[in-house]
């Protein structure tokens, strides 16, 4: 995605955006509202995305939907604006006054099919947390959509960071724990970085971020995307692209491998694959496809270097 700022403060813009979004502190709505008005169209998606984090967290729903909405309706490119009508789901009922312009989006065959879904979506939570504020229901469960108390709200946004009823939530965690303790135990093989993987592919795609100064976070834990849980291989803060390396050819494997692949085409995310064919031109390949997504390899590699001798500068983040 090309941006027409200056290279260092594209970036420099970039890292603010994700900085405030990582707070949580709703006094940093009006700087990322500001964001928003950026000519860069990865600025404003990671600044909507960043305004709908704080909206969970009590900024100011009527100033959130203000700025989002023009976004939301017709931004300048179609991942900006499903990040923008994305981000209008966390305002919930202030946002009431978007739903019907959102089911007109969702009917325009001339938008893209994820935005179309996801304007349909949205406006189908923003008139259910109407109804739901006229009702006097403050949560309901994301799961079987039951009416959510004060206690299982903590409980389970504490655990998940997301809306479950009790019963969900054991269900949930029970799911999660189970497959945590299989992927924990797939992880043999060893990255110069520290970083323990699952594989040989993921091993030589870890130690290529780690030489090119990249950071990244590996199998990152409760990574959500629509109403599924995806762990990516990697992930890359700085650039919020994922990485994922397809290492197995069974059919049970490449069921999982198209279901995957669609999620993350529906949500709009920025996903490179790489198969075992590819490991031979890795270089090559992910040069080529990071630099679509902002990555400038003299660059970066210079700062590799000078961030040296440290070892564990590194690169590698932890979970967040």
């Amino acid at each position: 995605m090309k941006s027409p700022m200056l290279p260092s403060d594209h970036q420099a813009a970039v890292r603010r955006a994700l900085a405030l979004g990582r707070t949580g502190d709703p006094a940093a709505l009006p700087e990322l509202i500001g964001l928003l008005r950026t000519p860069s169209n990865e600025v404003q998606r990671l600044a909507a995305s960043a305004i709908g984090k704080l909206a969970e967290f009590g900024a100011d729903a009527e100033a959130a939907v203000a700025a989002l909405a023009p976004l939301a309706l017709k931004a300048g490119h179609p991942q900006t604006q499903q990040y923008a009508i994305r981000a209008l789901k966390k305002c919930g009922a202030a946002a009431k006054g978007c739903a019907q312009d959102l089911r007109n989006l969702a009917r325009n065959p001339a938008q893209r099919d994820y935005v179309r879904t996801a304007a349909a979506t949205v406006a189908d939570a923003i008139e259910q947390a109407a109804s739901d504020a006229l009702a006097g229901v403050k949560h309901r469960c994301q799961r079987c959509n039951a009416t959510v108390s004060a206690d299982e709200f903590a409980r389970s946004y504490q655990a998940f960071q997301r809306v479950f009823c009790d019963r969900c939530f054991d269900e949930v965690f029970l799911e999660r724990r189970n497959f945590e303790t299989q992927v924990e135990l797939n992880k043999t093989i060893a990255a110069r970085d520290g970083t323990v993987v699952q594989s040989e592919g993921e091993r030589r795609i870890a130690e290529w971020l780690t030489a090119h100064g990249i950071a990244y976070r590996y199998d990152a834990k409760f990574r959500i995307v629509g109403e599924f849980q995806i762990r990516p291989d990697f992930y890359l803060p700085e650039l919020d692209v994922y990485i994922e390396y397809w290492g197995l050819d069974t059919p049970q494997y490449k069921m999982s491998m198209y279901k995957k692949q669609t999620l993350y085409q529906q949500e709009g995310k920025r996903l490179v694959s790489v198969h075992p064919q590819d490991l031979s031109g890795l270089d090559a390949l992910l040069v080529v496809k990071l630099r679509l997504f902002g990555f400038h390899p003299g660059a970066d590699a210079r700062s590799a270097k000078e961030s040296q001798p440290s070892r564990d500068a590194g690169r590698r983040l932890p979970p967040p």
